[in-house]
């Protein structure tokens, strides 16, 4: 069962992306909750173009993330759910809430240190808010996120196919709730009970620090509210909010070669 999980645990991914991928791209078209600013191709260059990399370094810097690490923590015998024997959906369902908690734990952490957040600000400098948005990170903050992931599953010892469902659900909610669509605002309160919701985490993008110090959820919005950071709607209301971060022109954020050093610029340089 392992092996056909790491054997088609690529398949499965880039299978779920693209399905999703296209859903939301056509929605955003015919059910847009914003106009963009910057054009579309500008902006998916960059972003998608990010992803890909981080992608392909994850892949060759840290082998032993997502499946692999599952595959050699159980035959290291290492991890809680190794040693401490659960039915295998209770296993599952355990992982998937602490994978989603240590992500929003992570993100909070982004936030607060001053060096992290000068690689996780590239997230938030984009000019718009997109499906794409969900996969524009720094490198930088790509790998110490692996690295968490994999200091989790060596903690935890979760199944292969525990790890692959938590990627995937990430990898799909990401676009989710960064995608650029109008849900009917009863669909919205009802989904934000049990899903983050693109307008739950649009807030998050703002460009005033109380809105974008809130709404820190990917997965699942409890956290949010369990913590104390949960914020409904932005002040200004969705349509007029600004996106970004002040002193990030959109000419700064969305070339490759630019958002790779962005980090080691303060938000007024050239």
């Amino acid at each position: 069962m392992n092996n056909l999980v790491a054997d088609s645990e690529t398949s499965l991914r880039l299978l779920a992306f693209l399905l999703v991928f296209a859903t939301l791209a056509l929605a955003e078209l015919y059910l847009p909750r914003r106009q963009l600013s910057v054009a579309r191709s500008r902006r998916w260059f960059a972003n998608i173009g990010l992803s890909l990399f981080n992608t392909a370094l994850v892949r060759v810097l840290i082998p032993l993330a997502g499946v692999a690490g599952a595959i050699w923590a159980e035959e290291q015998h290492w991890g809680l759910f190794n040693v401490w024997q659960l039915p295998a959906w209770l296993s599952v369902l355990l992982f998937l809430l602490l994978f989603d908690l240590t992500i929003y734990l992570q993100h909070r952490l982004f936030h607060w240190q001053p060096i992290l957040w000068r690689m996780h600000r590239m997230h938030h400098t984009d000019p718009d808010y997109d499906l794409t948005t969900g996969n524009r990170f720094h490198p930088g903050s790509i790998l110490l996120s692996a690295l968490i992931k994999f200091a989790l599953v060596l903690a935890l010892g979760p199944s292969p196919l525990a790890v692959v469902l938590a990627e995937v659900l990430l990898n799909v909610t990401s676009m989710f709730n960064h995608s650029n669509i109008r849900l009917p605002s009863a669909v919205d309160r009802a989904l934000r009970l049990v899903l983050v919701t693109p307008d739950m985490h649009r807030v998050h993008h703002s460009v005033e620090e109380r809105e974008y110090s809130n709404n820190f959820g990917f997965n699942f919005p409890w956290w949010d509210r369990l913590f104390g950071t949960y914020l409904a709607q932005p002040h200004a209301g969705h349509e007029k909010m600004a996106i970004g971060i002040r002193g990030f022109p959109p000419a700064a954020s969305t070339s490759i070669a630019q958002l790779l050093v962005q980090p080691l610029k303060n938000p007024h340089q050239k």
